[in-house]
Parts: structure tokens; C-alpha cells; sequence
């Protein structure tokens, strides 16, 4: 396995007489990575040699915590305290709050060594809150909430219409169908503006579009997210989901014994319940067409949710939590990501033009972009790859080691220790990218001198926990972005300025962002 990471670390040592300074960084990444993973190897022989342990570890008090959330109102910063507490305990600390305990990972070469250990039915605790509400209503756990063999089982059915590149292509026509209805949307919602060219709260409007699109996708119907008027039913789902994760900060953090003294917890199940109202009821709508061809003696043929019931391999409530589950994992990733992109692409006009030249040679006016398109788009590529570096969707996630204890260096952890992995900072760190607060597409383009560890940015997970929508979300991306350059010049709004990000479990602009859409001459 050292030599794995040897490997993924070769491209870092180019030959010179004179090693730069992010060289000899990536040069010292490569030598930690192979001596935290050698030690892992050879932690099950360590001998009479003293391991250290979880209390050997730095880190702020269970108070200390308490004052950076609540007193100075971290609570919905927690990613920009990743980075204080990176600054004043170092790549990994561990943190106590209560019973809880956890260790903070921090460091590319650290994270590495501890996913390459999870075993085969990695665990993650981030949602414990949402199988309470399953277990409550008595209701089956998703691709989310699920453990053990039977997640294993579940994702592997799931995973078949949704990780294979092939398959994701398949969902290239529903996802361009959506887009052409935004793109309506947009020149409406434009045209209405007193400047006659302005959206704003551009993150809504991309959440309303990335629904739709995941809706018809999953539920292979369309919902109304695009409608000048939603239905009454789509408005609560939506603000459903909505007020759901706004109240998940609280519950989270909030001790079991204020559930029955305010008002969140009450509200965070209310919202699961409409969600699922909402899902369920669709899926029935579904069953109920695919048993009507079936009596009439007609061909069962369709995309994803016709897949789920009729291939017989997962029972029906299954099929209700795992819908559930995939529409909230589909949502955010799409629309925050594509909201950051346009907003950096507003302030860097050059950078944008060089985009629009790009997409417009490797897909004519005279046609709508294509998947296949997309593999001639390399800027296009690196400008969503650059945003999700920045901007995360999930700043942090966490990991039950459960099968075996964890070596990493010379510390040993025992079973069912939980990790939190920091994702935000560790993209966010100069030791891993040069000017990191720089919005730079251009660092991935081929021919660049990449320098950063490779778990220094993985938005979508690693291995067996990886996203299970991330081809659908790339492709829903990579099309509606092109689209949309193709056809305006997007320019900021002089009134908006220094938009930051706040996390509600997903990193979200702190303010709305309004962009100007000017249609190009060329359209």
C-alpha cells in the first residue's frame, strides 16, 4: 500500500537542480505518508513498543468548544474553525464534548492512512439523528442511515444506475430537458428585474433547478420546481427540506433533554415527515403505473425509480428511504456548486471568456451540449473541480472505524473511535495549494504543476462511502454551467459584495447573491 501512496504522489517530484518550496512540501507529504502508513502496517507487531492514545493527543476543552460555538458564534462557522484550531493544535487534536469524543483529522497524508483502514462496511455518525426519525416512525433506513451488510447490500443495488459512467450518460436528455426550462426561467426572471438583465438570490433559483432535476431523475416525473407557480404539495417539500436542515444545527448540537423544552426538535421530525409524505407518495404513484402496464401485458421500461421496483431486489420500504435519502444528496452538491461557480466567474471576466471560447468550439450554438462535449471542455472541468475545492458542500464527515483498531504513526486507536474529517481545511491549506483562498481553475488544467496531496480534495468521499450520485451530479453540472455561458455573459451585482459562507451541515452563501445575465451578441 506504500507504494500506492508513493505513486500517487510521483507526479510532485519533477526534475530541477533548485526544489521549490511547494515541491519540498509535497516531498515531505510523500515522506510522512510513507512513514504514517508504514507504521500502520506494521501496528498489529509493534511489540512492547508503547503506542500512544487518544488522550496523547492536543486539543481544546468541552468548554473552550462551548465558547467558540455559542459566545463567539462559530455555531454556523464551524469551517472557519477548522482553521483556527489547525493554526493552534496542529494536523490532527482531539475534541470532548460530554461523552463524545472524537479525533480531528486535518491533514491529507493522516486522511489518507485512516480511509485506506475503514474496512468493508465503513460507518458514518453524522446522521444518527436522521435514523432516529426512521426508528421512530418506524420507517426503512436509506443509503444513508443504513449499516453493516445490509448498507453493503443496498448501496451495491443502488450503485447500478447511478455510479457507472455509461449509465450516468443515460440521464443526459432528462437533465438537458431541465436545463432548457431554467434557461426559461432565467430570461423571465431577468426580464422582470427593474435593470432587465439581474437575478437575484441566485443559490434558490439553482436549488429549485438542481430538485427538478434530481426529482426527474429519481422519480422520473417532473415536480414543478420550475413552474412560474410551484404546486402547493412541491412548496412544502421544498421548504420541507429547507427548515429540516436548518434545524439539524440546532438538534445536533443541542443536548437530548431540550427536546421537550424547545422547539427544534419537534420541528426537525415535522419536516423529516413531510419529506416522506411527499417521496412516498410519488413512489406509489409510480407502482401503481408500472402494475397497470404489467396487467395490460406491457414491456416494464424506464430509468431509475422503474428500476428499483421492478427489479425485485430491494422490497418497497426500502425504496421509500433510499429515494429519500438520494434526492437530499443530490440537491446541494449541484446548486451550491454551481452558485459559487457563477459568482467567481462574475469577477473574472477574462477567465470567463476563455470559458465561453472553450464551450462554444467544443459545442456549437447550433446544438445543445451533449455529455460527450464535455470531455472537450478541460476549463469547464477545472472550474467545478476549483469550486468544490474551495467550497466543499459537506465541510466535515466523520467515520466509525468499526472492524479493527486504528494505527496511524505511532498512535494507536481502539474500535468505534470516531473520526472527523476536515475537509475544508485541509483544501484550504498552502502547504496543499498555492495561494489557497485563490479562485484558480486553472491549477487543474493538464500541464499544471500539481503539487497538492491527492486526499487534499475529495468532495465526493472515497471509497465505499463515495457519493452514489456523483456522476449524475458532475453531468447535471458540467451541462447546465456550459449552457449557461454559452448563452449570457454573467456580471456581478455592484450591490452585492464579499459574499462569505456559512455551514447548515452544507456550506451555503452567507447573503443572496444576485448576478447580472447579459445576453451575448452571438445568441
Amino acid at each position: 500500500m506504500s507504494a500506492m501512496i508513493s505513486t500517487s504522489l510521483r507526479r510532485c517530484l519533477l526534475p530541477s537542480r533548485r526544489v521549490s518550496p511547494l515541491l519540498q512540501t509535497c516531498r515531505t507529504r510523500r515522506t510522512q505518508a510513507r512513514a504514517l502508513h508504514g507504521a500502520a502496517a506494521a501496528g498489529v507487531t509493534q511489540g512492547d513498543k508503547k503506542m500512544k492514545t487518544f488522550d496523547d493527543l492536543p486539543g481544546p476543552s468541552g468548554l473552550t468548544e462551548l465558547y467558540w460555538f455559542f459566545i463567539r458564534g462559530y455555531l454556523l462557522h464551524t469551517h472557519e474553525l477548522q482553521v483556527i484550531y489547525k493554526k493552534r493544535y496542529g494536523p490532527w487534536w482531539k475534541s470532548v464534548l460530554g461523552d463524545n469524543k472524537a479525533v480531528i483529522v486535518t491533514d491529507p497524508a493522516i486522511l489518507e492512512v485512516l480511509l485506506r483502514q475503514e474496512g468493508k462496511n465503513p460507518l458514518r455518525n453524522d446522521i444518527d439523528l436522521w435514523r432516529t426519525h426512521r426508528e421512530m416512525r418506524n420507517f426503512s433506513y436509506g443509503p444513508f442511515t443504513e449499516r453493516g451488510e445490509k448498507w453493503r447490500a443496498l448501496r451495491t443495488v443502488l450503485n447500478q444506475k447511478m455510479l457507472k459512467p455509461k449509465e450516468a450518460k443515460n440521464y443526459g436528455g432528462s437533465i438537458n430537458e431541465v436545463i432548457s426550462d431554467f434557461m426559461t426561467r432565467l430570461q423571465e426572471l431577468r426580464r422582470q428585474s427593474p435593470s432587465g438583465d439581474t437575478v437575484t438570490d441566485m443559490a434558490n433559483e439553482l436549488y429549485r433547478f438542481a430538485l427538478e432535476g434530481v426529482s426527474y431523475i429519481v422519480f422520473e416525473t417532473r415536480i414543478g420546481c420550475l413552474d412560474k407557480h410551484i404546486p402547493p404539495e412541491t412548496q412544502k417539500f421544498i421548504n420541507s427540506i429547507a427548515q429540516m436542515f436548518r434545524n439539524f444545527v440546532f438538534v445536533i448540537y443541542l443536548p437530548p433533554w431540550t427536546r421537550n423544552l424547545l422547539p427544534y426538535w419537534k420541528r426537525y421530525l415535522d419536516n423529516w415527515d413531510n419529506i416522506f409524505h411527499f417521496g412516498n407518495k410519488l413512489v406509489d404513484k409510480k407502482m401503481s403505473e408500472i402494475q397497470s402496464r404489467l396487467e395490460k401485458g406491457q414491456e416494464v421500461q424506464g430509468e431509475y425509480l422503474t428500476y428499483l421496483l421492478s427489479s425485485g431486489k430491494i422490497s418497497l420500504p426500502e425504496v421509500y428511504g433510499s429515494v429519500c435519502e438520494l434526492l437530499l444528496a443530490g440537491v446541494d452538491t449541484t446548486s451550491n456548486t454551481l452558485c459559487w461557480s457563477l459568482y467567481h466567474l462574475s469577477q473574472d471576466p477574462e477567465l470567463q471568456q476563455s470559458l465561453y471560447e472553450e464551450v462554444i468550439m467544443a459545442a456549437p450554438m447550433d446544438r445543445i451540449p451533449v455529455a460527450d462535449d464535455i470531455t472537450h471542455m478541460p476549463l469547464l472541468r477545472a472550474v467545478i473541480k476549483e469550486t468544490l475545492r474551495l467550497y466543499p458542500v459537506v465541510p466535515t464527515n466523520a467515520r466509525y472505524i468499526t472492524e479493527n483498531e486504528v494505527v496511524i504513526g505511532d498512535y494507536k486507536f481502539p474500535k468505534n473511535t470516531l473520526f472527523v474529517l476536515n475537509h475544508y481545511a485541509i483544501a484550504r491549506d498552502e502547504a496543499n495549494f498555492k495561494d489557497p483562498e485563490k479562485f484558480s481553475p486553472q491549477r487543474w488544467l493538464r500541464g499544471q504543476v500539481m503539487t497538492h496531496h491527492p486526499f487534499s480534495a475529495i468532495p465526493f468521499g472515497y471509497g465505499l462511502r463515495a457519493c452514489v450520485g456523483k456522476r449524475i451530479a458532475e453531468l447535471e453540472m458540467h451541462l447546465a454551467l456550459s449552457r449557461i455561458i454559452r448563452m449570457f455573459e454573467v456580471k456581478p451585482d455592484p450591490t452585492v459584495k464579499n459574499v462569505k459562507s456559512i455551514s447548515r451541515i452544507v456550506l451555503s452563501p452567507n447573503k443572496k447573491i444576485n448576478l447580472r445575465f447579459i445576453e451575448r451578441k452571438s445568441v
